[in-house]
């Protein structure tokens, strides 16, 4: 049966019915299984808030599980080449199950715990600030993104195969089958907890090995070749090695800079987590505080100023903001939210782009970068003495005079009022009260919001010097893939960075 296609204007609570009434009015008589392609939230008018949903009329439903298995037609062979890679994260387990697909011996090392165990440590983090260096909101199975909002978008428009494998492979480890039309698609922490065990058990099942709480420390090397990696349980010989260690993780990076891979500094940002009632960005954005059908408004906004670019980063809608530190003593904030979204409050990263070159008008090597985030990060836990956040209301950033009390947010471990301007790096102050400035024109009520904490992982500040398919210079079997290569930003985007270096590792073995 040959298919056909229709875009469709839909009431934002439609259901199939709804489909088949719209398919009729327009002279449409469906003969086959109704799939949706594409749905995108049309909000520009808040008078007349609407789906535009396109729809394909088949023979029969998609069949994501055929669909994963046919995007990259893997050949399975008998292979002795045996892979180690370090991570657990979007590119450590996408590559894993790549490369078992094609027969070769594949063993993750994490650092943290799996997720069931992970998620004792950050209830008792939350719950009692009580910091576990190897299992947080940075480290533990499924990495940083499993405690998250869980969005799958991607800028980059050259990974449609790999975006394919990606969702199709998330739907059939639990995700909610809408992840593959939505335009802006989300999972949900909650759901994600699911996804990520249920990846871990597919990876095992294909012949895979876990290593938790495993923690690498160096690797041994004959001229560009790497050998085997030393790891906190003992030394493992390899023939390739892919390291997918997220952003956070200084003392690798450490490591990898004394061992000899190139680094540079980049540009990367700085700011705090802006946090709104949820019913106030639904009425700036809709017009009202609640639509039946629709979960919880978003907004995202930039803004030009006379010195650096100013954004929102990965908001959060109906969420909470999160103690996000990956190292003893030091203070971040990240953002999380469950796949409804029915949070009392939303949050944002506001965050202007900045550069320690720059700022210090000379050049500063990686390490020195890695050195002087981590002390901007220790000054915020200092400034509080602990894992409650300094913080402040947007209207008196923007003026320049001090808040007195904060009321509720959603962060657990409590606010401390204090004047953000003493915590910050002075060439970022002045263009973030330019973006909120915009920020409050283009949404109503922005500046009564407040804002707190430092976010400054929105990505890496160094970078790693490697190929597209994410071979490092100098090595020919020494693999960087995912946010911590500083190529990559999101889940997506780094689950595709490690899905090009497993199939370019089995492009070398033929």
């Amino acid at each position: 049966m040959k298919k056909s296609s229709f875009e469709l204007k839909l009431p934002v609570n439609y259901s199939y019915a709804d489909i088949e009434k719209s398919l009729k009015k327009n002279g449409i008589f469906k003969k086959g299984v109704i799939n949706i392609t594409r749905q995108s939230l049309d909000a520009r008018k808040k008078s007349n808030i609407h789906w535009n949903v396109n729809i394909e009329i088949s023979k029969e439903k998609i069949d994501f599980t055929k669909k994963q298995s046919e995007i990259f037609n893997i050949s399975r062979q008998n292979r002795e080449k045996r892979v180690i890679i370090v991570g657990s994260g979007p590119a450590g387990i996408f590559s894993g199950l790549i490369l078992l697909n094609a027969g070769f011996k594949v063993t993750i090392l994490e650092q943290g715990k799996k997720v069931e165990d992970r998620d004792k440590d950050i209830i008792s983090l939350m719950n009692n600030g009580i910091f576990n260096p190897n299992s947080n909101f940075a480290f533990g199975e499924g990495g940083a993104g499993t405690y998250s909002d869980g969005k799958l978008t991607s800028r980059n428009k050259h990974i449609s195969k790999e975006k394919d494998f990606i969702l199709t492979t998330f739907i059939n480890s639990g995700a909610p089958e809408e992840i593959y039309s939505l335009v802006h698609p989300h999972i949900g922490s909650d759901n994600l907890k699911t996804v990520t065990k249920n990846l871990r058990e597919s990876f095992l099942e294909l012949g895979g090995e876990f290593c938790f709480e495993t923690k690498f420390i160096s690797f041994s090397s004959d001229s560009k070749t790497i050998k085997s990696v030393e790891t906190s349980c003992g030394v493992v010989d390899l023939d390739y090695l892919i390291l997918a260690t997220g952003h956070s993780s200084f003392s690798t990076y450490r490591e990898l800079i004394k061992k000899g891979v190139h680094f540079t500094t980049k540009n990367f940002a700085l700011g705090f987590r802006a946090e709104h009632p949820q019913e106030l960005i639904n009425e700036a954005q809709w017009g009202v505080s609640n639509i039946n059908g629709l979960k919880a408004a978003e907004y995202r906004l930039t803004a030009k100023t006379d010195s650096a670019s100013v954004f929102s980063f990965c908001m959060c809608p109906g969420g909470v903001v999160v103690p996000a530190a990956a190292t003893k003593d030091t203070s971040i904030v990240n953002g999380m939210s469950n796949y409804n979204r029915d949070g009392k409050y939303a949050n944002a990263a506001v965050v202007a782009s900045f550069n320690f070159s720059e700022f210090f008008q000379r050049e500063v090597s990686p390490l020195e970068a890695l050195d002087k985030l981590e002390e901007l990060e220790h000054s915020y836990y200092q400034a509080t003495g602990g894992y409650s956040i300094p913080g402040m209301k947007i209207s008196d950033f923007i003026n320049g005079r001090p808040t007195g009390v904060i009321g509720e947010t959603s962060y657990p471990l409590g606010i401390t009022p204090y004047n953000l301007e003493e915590l910050l790096p002075k060439t970022v102050i002045k263009p973030l009260k330019q973006g909120l400035i915009d920020f409050s024109k283009k949404l109503s009520g922005y500046e009564t919001g407040t804002i707190m904490g430092l976010e400054s992982k929105t990505s890496s500040t160094i970078q790693v010097s490697r190929d597209s398919k994410g071979l490092c210079d100098g090595f020919n079997n020494l693999y960087f893939a995912g946010e911590g290569a500083g190529w990559a930003g999101g889940i997506v985007s780094s689950a595709a960075d490690g899905i090009k270096s497993a199939l370019d590792i089995i492009t070398r073995e033929g």
